[in-house]
């Protein structure tokens, strides 16, 4: 029988991540281009990326919190 994968919230590939969230990988791609955090590894922590999402819908519209 084939062993079934589990994943890690805090350590996700970027397809795993994109997967997870249902989101399109490009759309998660273009978030770490734009400063989203990764891992060492280049691994997503949902926690980190939900953090880094809340800190942007947080912003004025000029860039200043």
């Amino acid at each position: 029988m084939a062993e079934k994968k589990t994943l890690n919230p805090a350590a996700l590939t970027v397809e795993e991540a994109a997967k997870t969230l249902g989101i399109r990988r490009e759309w998660l791609e273009a978030d770490i281009a734009a400063g989203a955090p990764v891992n060492a590894d280049g691994t997503v922590n949902l926690v980190h990326y939900g953090a880094w999402l809340n800190l942007l819908a947080g912003e004025e519209p000029d860039g200043e919190a």
